[in-house]
């Protein structure tokens, strides 16, 4: 795939931001997003979509909040405490309000005031269809798959454009027996490295694993990268760190258990995912093919669809 002339030059958050492409906020991480930034994102999202049309998955979107419970009913808590995002609210009476109100005018510290709510924000777009398809019984013979995407949330500021507190995922689910989804695991290794390649993106998989805590949690790490159960497709550019955009997850039987996702034998389902970043995917292209998305590759614009407006 032709690449532009102007990717040797080092994409930085000042770049982007002064090409408009990104819009600052004084929180680290949480950006607007600039009228080609965002038609790029969704012209890619838009090419996932043709690309998997054929594959008939279910299509359903979830707003970018969920059930507290299904958190904790995933065990997200165990590998991921310092990323949950959780919705406080006020509940307090009139004089407290009022105390908030004052505290608030001043800057000053007002979290006294707020609680718990049932509600926490979505880390990754998978999460809500676990719950969604339990409550349906028993899968139908061949399991499902379901596509889903949105935004999500994980409270990690950095400077790193990257790295974003809000980003926008685009998955698609597998559920069903544990030859299915397996299979379904691997053969997105290759798949997922055929769309990118198809819009100029150099990507390598690397293994990965997810940071649990405790003495169980080091055997549980070292079981997922052992049987390669999660994948990352990394963006490789000369001379930077690589930057993962696509995940290729296989959590075996654990949703299944957790979330009482059942076989029609009464086995518990094997599930697996794979999700592109969003963000991530326009971040790497534009590092590849430049900041002027006008002056790309004319087959990277014609794969995308630029060539025409949204």
């Amino acid at each position: 795939m032709e690449r532009s002339a102007a990717a040797s030059e080092r994409v930085t958050l000042h770049g982007l931001v002064e090409e408009g492409h990104l819009v600052p906020t004084p929180i680290a991480g949480v950006y607007g997003r600039g009228a080609d930034f965002e038609d790029v994102l969704q012209r890619f999202d838009g090419l996932v979509g043709r690309e998997t049309a054929s594959d008939g998955a279910e299509l359903v979107r979830f707003p970018p909040v969920l059930p507290r419970r299904t958190l904790e009913t995933a065990g997200y808590l165990g590998s991921f405490p310092q990323l949950a995002g959780t919705v406080f609210s006020f509940s307090g009476d009139e004089a407290e309000a009022v105390d908030l109100a004052a505290r608030a005018a001043g800057h000053e510290d007002w979290s006294a005031h707020q609680s718990i709510t049932d509600v926490s924000l979505v880390p990754a777009a998978c999460y809500p269809v676990y719950p969604w398809v339990a409550a349906a019984g028993p899968l139908v013979a061949g399991g499902r798959l379901v596509d889903v995407g949105g935004y999500c949330y994980r409270h990690e500021p950095s400077a790193d454009p990257a790295r974003m507190q809000s980003f926008r995922m685009r998955e698609n689910v597998r559920l069903g027996d544990a030859g299915t989804v397996a299979a379904w695991h691997a053969a997105w290794i290759e798949r997922g490295a055929d769309i990118l390649s198809s819009v100029g993106l150099e990507t390598d998989v690397v293994t990965a694993n997810d940071p649990f805590f405790g003495r169980a949690g080091r055997m549980l790490r070292a079981n997922q990268r052992d049987q390669g159960l999660k994948l990352e497709r990394v963006h490789v550019v000369a001379g930077e760190d690589p930057t993962a955009i696509m995940s290729i997850n296989y959590h075996q039987d654990h949703f299944g258990q957790a979330f009482d996702i059942r076989l029609a034998s009464g086995e518990a389902a094997h599930t697996a995912c794979i999700g592109f970043g969003l963000e991530r995917v326009t971040l790497a292209l534009l590092a590849v093919h430049g900041l002027d998305v006008g002056a790309w590759p004319d087959p990277v614009r014609a794969r995308l669809g630029l060539e025409s407006s949204p």
